[in-house]
């Protein structure tokens, strides 16, 4: 009884052991990379406060910090920022690394295409933040700079606030471009169809605008900049499902005559 137990563990410990080994590599890339970031945390805030200076102009601009150390912790910021972004493919591919064996060669199949659609798809979303959103809402957002009763208003904004907007910008435009993997899958597994899909559409339209206005600033521009995208993904997911949907009856078609035949 004692030696069936041991038996039963040891498969158990020996997933413990190779899982402790996978998250030592993803806290290894996510040091390497953050230690990296942090050297070069002047170049990367120069790229990202590239879009508040093309909207400042000519006439200059300046970011300022009202906290002795908040210029340290926003080059920390960055180094964390970054290192997530840079490590994610050697997490993700630890994950696959531990996932996979587990799976059948068809699942395995499956799931790959969406594995690397991940990072894709979030540089997609980051990238239209960073080259559209950004600069069209920093233009609108500097629109109210001028004379008020007399009184000159100028922006003033502080570093560390302008890095949590950039951030909230990226993230919440490159997680949002992940939905098409999610609704992927959930078809995979079989928890939703095609036609619930379409059904939910009117719900989708609510969905999306309500996901809008809780990731963006509260201006009108970014909530639709991040909507609509959004709404243009979910009809694409349900074409992408159409075709897989179709190419898998054609294979249980094609299956089910082969056997047939035997």
């Amino acid at each position: 009884m004692i030696g069936d137990i041991d038996d039963s563990k040891a498969p158990l410990l020996d997933h413990l052991i190779e899982l402790r080994g996978r998250l030592l590599k993803c806290v290894y890339a996510l040091v390497l990379t953050g230690a990296i970031c942090f050297y070069f945390s002047e170049q990367l805030f120069a790229i990202l406060v590239h879009p508040l200076k093309e909207a400042f102009g000519d006439g200059g601009g300046k970011l300022v910090y009202t906290k002795l150390y908040e210029a340290f912790f926003v080059q920390v910021k960055i180094a964390f920022f970054g290192a997530f972004c840079l490590s994610f493919p050697i997490i993700a591919n630890q994950l696959w690394a531990f996932v996979a064996p587990g799976l059948y060669a068809k699942e395995k199949k499956a799931l790959l295409p969406f594995i690397l659609a991940t990072p894709f798809l979030f540089a997609m979303g980051a990238s239209l933040a960073y080259f559209v959103v950004m600069p069209t809402a920093f233009h609108f957002f500097l629109e109210f700079q001028g004379n008020s009763s007399g009184l000159s208003v100028e922006a003033l904004p502080s570093a560390d606030a302008y890095l949590g907007l950039v951030m909230q910008f990226i993230l919440a435009f490159g997680i949002s471009f992940l939905m098409p993997v999610l609704l992927m899958l959930l078809n995979r597994a079989g928890f939703v169809t095609r036609a619930q899909l379409i059904g939910m559409r009117r719900y989708m339209i609510v969905a999306a605008f309500i996901l809008a206005a809780v990731l963006t600033p509260p201006d009108v521009v970014s909530q639709l900049m991040l909507a609509i995208p959004l709404l243009l993904l979910y009809e694409i997911t349900i074409i992408a499902i159409w075709f897989t949907d179709r190419r898998a009856a054609k294979i249980e078609a094609a299956e089910d005559a082969e056997g047939a035949s035997v």
